[in-house]
């Protein structure tokens, strides 16, 4: 016999887990994939913020690993954590160094789901932090 409290506590879990793929999937999918494979509007992109193509794969290998980071248990949390700081990079960059603050939605949006995820899984959080 299950309680509304299970019941709720169970959805809550999968929804949870339904978000943690969709996003992992548009990482490594929508986001990682383009800047590995050189494609020109992510290479103009970072010729436009100024940084050097380097940087390009270097974001790229972030946002791969954190992709990949939300679809594994034990490390949905410290990813979602990850990415959530890499939005913040990605809104100063649109905002300020690019100078188009309308771009910012994307990030902000991206910020808030990953932050649902970190909330979510603050327990795996709370595991790779050091005992007290």
């Amino acid at each position: 016999m299950t309680t509304a409290g299970t019941t709720r506590s169970r959805t809550a879990h999968r929804a949870l887990w339904v978000l943690q793929i969709l996003l992992g999937i548009f990482f490594v999918v929508a986001s990682a994939a383009p800047k590995f494979w050189g494609d020109p509007y992510a290479v103009q992109l970072f010729t436009d913020i100024g940084a050097g193509q380097w940087f390009r794969y270097f974001v790229g290998a972030v946002e791969l690993a954190g992709g990949i980071g939300l679809m594994v248990p034990r490390l949905a949390g410290p990813a979602a954590v990850g990415l959530m700081a890499l939005m913040v990079g990605a809104a100063y960059t649109q905002a300020v160094v690019l100078g188009a603050p309308a771009m910012v939605l994307t990030p902000v949006i991206v910020f808030v789901l990953a932050a649902v995820i970190a909330w979510g899984r603050r327990d795996s959080i709370a595991a790779w932090l050091p005992e007290r």
